[in-house]
């Protein structure tokens, strides 16, 4: 409990910089506690429980920076919207998987996310600002690239962030605004997720659990990023863009090797 504890501040602090929800934090957590006590449901209730998680994290930072005037809403709608349908195909389909697939799945997801980070232009070094005004998703946009960013967070509970914070940045925002952005539209994935998640475990993955979700690890995750959240918030004080950048793929490639270091464990 005292290590979800503690990974849950760090989860909080991603929460704020990268408007992660905790995803990316909660799911390599939760998989290594689980492995102890779901066995082969290990990788489903560590993503079922991340989506939780993740659920009450974005609702918290997302009201936080609605206080603060620092959440460009005309960036959210019709977004939010095909997330939540492309969640629910994503979670659905998750269900049906076997978990050995699912974490290899996590890890190959994570390559490509961090090599289009890299490779492709407009995330590390962004436009000039002076010269290139942010644009709001167009409505194709909005229809293809919400879909497909709702079922693939959903598919591993990690939220939209590692889709939505690239896109909102090639398209002129800079990482603080697009960090932010990312949370409310992580809040349809981690709703829809939780609830398919909640109904829809196959056998009895593991004792306690909702479903899939494992509510007391849930819990000692939120008792670190809850306060975590609010103190950064409060706190933190405005990171060079380019730096804040330079970190997202760098924390994206952590997680990598911590997941790919229990893949054949």
């Amino acid at each position: 409990m005292l290590v979800l504890v503690l990974c849950g501040c760090l989860s909080g602090v991603t929460t704020v910089l990268f408007g992660f929800g905790g995803g990316f934090v909660t799911v390599p957590v939760v998989y290594a506690v689980s492995t102890a006590t779901a066995g082969t449901a290990a990788m489903h209730v560590a993503v079922a429980t991340s989506a939780a998680v993740m659920l009450v994290n974005a609702s918290v930072a997302t009201c936080a920076h609605i206080r603060s005037g620092g959440l460009r809403t005309e960036y959210l709608h019709p977004l939010a919207l095909f997330i939540a349908v492309g969640a629910l195909a994503g979670a659905a389909a998750a269900t049906a998987v076997p978990d050995r697939a699912l974490h290899l799945l996590f890890c190959a997801y994570l390559v490509v996310a961090i090599a289009d980070i890299v490779l492709r232009s407009g995330f590390l070094t962004r436009a000039d600002s002076r010269t290139a005004r942010p644009r709001p998703p167009g409505t194709a946009t909005a229809v293809a690239g919400g879909t497909g960013i709702g079922a693939v967070a959903a598919f591993l509970g990690v939220g939209g962030s590692v889709v939505t914070v690239p896109l909102l940045r090639r398209r002129g925002l800079p990482m603080t605004e697009a960090a932010a952005l990312a949370n409310p539209l992580s809040i349809p994935v981690a709703v829809v997720a939780t609830i398919v998640y909640s109904f829809a475990a196959h056998g009895n993955p593991g004792h306690g659990t909702i479903g899939y979700v494992d509510p007391a690890a849930a819990l000692a995750l939120l008792a670190g990023a809850l306060p975590t959240i609010a103190l950064v918030k409060r706190t933190l004080v405005r990171v060079p863009d380019r730096l804040h950048a330079i970190a997202y793929p760098i924390f994206l490639t952590i997680v990598l090797i911590a997941m790919t270091a229990t893949t054949f464990t």
